[in-house]
């Protein structure tokens, strides 16, 4: 998949059914290359806390006034 197919789909928690945005930024791991988060504006989602991903969309299972508070 690339980033702009990945820039396209929805994030939607899984614990509310609310729609958090889509994906604006990724970051990675710099020593393995991996991702480490998924950013939707406002919102640093672990990737471990992905469900799902879909053709449309992409699910996840936060708190998301854990997520908030992290990068405040």
């Amino acid at each position: 998949m690339r980033f702009c197919e990945f820039q396209k789909k929805e994030v939607i928690n899984v614990c509310d059914c609310k729609c958090l945005g889509n994906v604006c930024d990724l970051e990675f791991d710099e020593h393995d290359g991996c991702i480490r988060t998924i950013i939707v504006p406002g919102l640093h989602i672990p990737w471990c806390k992905i469900v799902k991903i879909g053709p449309d969309i992409i699910l996840v299972d936060i708190e998301e006034k854990e997520v908030r508070k992290k990068i405040q």
